[in-house]
């Protein structure tokens, strides 16, 4: 089939079933989907609005759910998925992401729904978790019915592909093919070989004959070698008359599986595109959108692979399925983190945007939500330090929390101080970038020839850049070498993912200062300049597993990113003079 369906995972079969029965020989009880909490929960106030899903601090009602769902994976025996390695188990063992609503019923009780990306235990379903929007594995769904006569087809094909008349076929066309070849070849030897003896004949006869004699010698010389001509493309003619015979036949046998194969595929097709146009999502006002409608796709051009199955989309379609009202939302990881991403167990995360956000859009239309706080710009109070001033370029201290250069909904930004400050300055002025959260020594050039210079000193990795960082935990060893390529994460720009295939070479040397209070502060000299390079180095399982304390997309929010950009040495642009520049960190 299609590799669509390697995206699209479960979707299909808008009956959503509000209870689910427990595989319980005892009680054989309703599992609801609506759970009460089982902590008092008197002494909570409701949030003011609803959460923002891409960027949020999880309310107490959400974590007191979260906790209680937690609980329930630590010690429940209704299903088992691998989490974690066991030993002497050889099953596939991955992290899930979890989520909990908090909603409000119609009688004005507050409970909360839970849910799980994509599938657990190999089940779209488990017992008090929320069904899938669209379950394609129903039994009563169309796609199971399509899906048979699909593989059907698949088996059909594969016997026409496999069948003994092909293989005949094949087989006595390959061999008529080298022996046409052989006998080709023969003949083809045998003209060489008569036309040299012709030439060794009129060399004799040159000697002997009279030129009368001669020309009669020359005639059937002549005639030998046009009939020997004749005969090889004879040969040629007749063996080509019978392999193009069996080409035909070959090639009708073959057009027979080829239009097989175009049935299917535009079978497959029509399947696809029915997926995309009918799994469907709600809102609070009852309005429908379709996969299809929300990303202006079809089966040609399918949606993000898996779009729909994360946690969020399932507990806002089962709430507003149910009347629920919903309250607030979180979600957080479970279990081993995956290879390529940073996932740390029990770490809450925002919703994914390449997948979510087109439909969360949809789905959250009408409710009065937080606000995105990137498309609010923070008003940065500190002064920009200057380290060091002349005609030609400056050092200066970016205050975390400023842009290095202006973004899609913040204007304040180092550059736009700079330009302030220098008018007359020539060419783009910043030289390199540093992430908005980290602070840190920068170096602006004044002029377009100066820029220039220092971006190939940069490249020519001359630079010498030292920062330090304070890891939200103990590491162990002193020092050592990071090296995992990078690449963004399509589906959550700007979260950046470790990938051998697609990645960046990204390098980074770790030496400890101190540790204490549960922290270890380090210095990190990176050899390159990836996006968010030492705080994947950091947080990775395979770099430090130790995120950089208040990292808000690798690790836990705190009141700022704790990370410097504190010393760089490198070679004035006119002087040649060897400059270094060291600022005491902020932490």
């Amino acid at each position: 089939m299609n590799c669509f369906f390697h995206y699209i995972l479960p979707y299909i079969s808008l009956k959503i079933i509000p209870e689910i029965l427990v595989s319980n020989p005892v009680q054989n009880e309703v599992k609801p989907c609506f759970k009460h909490f089982r902590t008092p929960i008197d002494h909570l106030s409701l949030p003011e609005r609803f959460t923002y899903p891409f960027y949020y601090e999880p309310h107490p009602l959400s974590l007191l759910a979260a906790k209680e769902l937690q609980e329930y994976l630590e010690h429940q025996t209704d299903w088992k998925h691998l989490f974690w390695p066991e030993q002497g188990n050889n099953e596939e063992v991955y992290g899930k992401m979890f989520g909990v609503l908090v909603v409000q019923n119609p009688d004005g009780e507050l409970g909360y729904l839970t849910a799980f990306s994509g599938k657990v235990a190999g089940s779209y379903r488990q017992p008090g978790f929320v069904p899938p929007v669209f379950d394609l594995l129903a039994t009563d769904g169309f796609y199971k019915n399509e899906e048979e006569a699909l593989k059907q087809m698949n088996v059909e094909i594969l016997e026409l592909e496999q069948s003994s008349k092909l293989k005949a076929l094949e087989q006595l066309l390959d061999e008529a093919t080298k022996e046409a070849s052989k006998q080709i070849e023969l003949e083809k030897e045998n003209v060489r070989t008569t036309k040299s003896t012709r030439q060794e004949r009129r060399i004799l006869a040159q000697e002997n004959l009279t030129p009368a004699a001669m020309q009669d010698l020359e005639t059937q010389l002549a005639a030998e070698s046009l009939k020997e001509h004749y005969a090889l493309k004879d040969l040629k003619k007749s063996w080509k008359k019978r392999l193009e015979v069996m080409q035909v036949q070959l090639k009708e046998f073959t057009n027979e599986i080829e239009a097989f194969k175009e049935e299917r595929k535009a079978k497959s097709m029509a399947l696809q595109q029915k997926i995309i146009s009918e799994y469907v999502f709600l809102n609070q006002s009852g309005a429908q959108k379709s996969l299809a409608d929300i990303f202006q796709c079809d089966a040609a051009n399918p949606p993000p692979g898996g779009a729909g199955e994360c946690a969020a989309p399932k507990l806002l379609q089962y709430a507003f399925l149910h009347q629920l009202k919903p309250i607030a939302l979180a979600e957080f990881w479970w279990g081993v983190s995956p290879a390529s991403e940073i996932r740390k167990h029990q770490h809450f995360y925002p919703a994914c945007r390449g997948k979510c956000l087109p439909i969360l859009t949809h789905m959250l239309e009408g409710i009065d939500m937080e606000d995105d706080p990137m498309l609010s710009s923070p008003v940065i109070t500190q002064d920009i330090k200057v380290f060091f001033e002349d005609d030609f370029l400056l050092v200066i201290h970016k205050p975390a929390g400023m842009l290095s250069v202006p973004g899609r909904n913040a204007v304040e930004s180092v550059y736009s101080r700079m330009k302030t400050l220098y008018p007359e300055a020539t060419g783009p002025l910043i030289v390199h970038r540093l992430d908005r959260a980290t602070s840190g020594l920068m170096l602006i050039a004044r002029t377009m020839e100066v820029y220039k210079n220092l971006q190939q000193q940069f490249l020519h990795r001359t630079v010498q850049k030292r920062y330090v960082a304070l890891l939200d935990g103990m590491i162990e060893g002193d020092t050592g070498i990071i090296d995992l390529p990078l690449r963004v994460d399509l589906d959550d720009r700007p979260r950046q993912l470790v990938c051998y295939e697609h990645g960046k070479k990204a390098v980074t040397k770790w030496r400890v200062i101190d540790r204490l209070n549960g922290q270890t502060r380090i210095h990190f000299f990176p050899l390159t300049g990836r996006t968010h390079q030492l705080r994947v180095h950091a947080a990775h399982q395979l770099g430090l597993n130790t995120p950089i304390a208040g990292d808000d997309i690798y690790g836990h929010k705190s009141d700022r990113l704790y990370l410097q950009a504190e010393y760089i040495a490198f070679e004035h642009p006119v002087s040649g003079e060897k400059l270094f520049f060291q600022a005491a960190a902020e932490f």
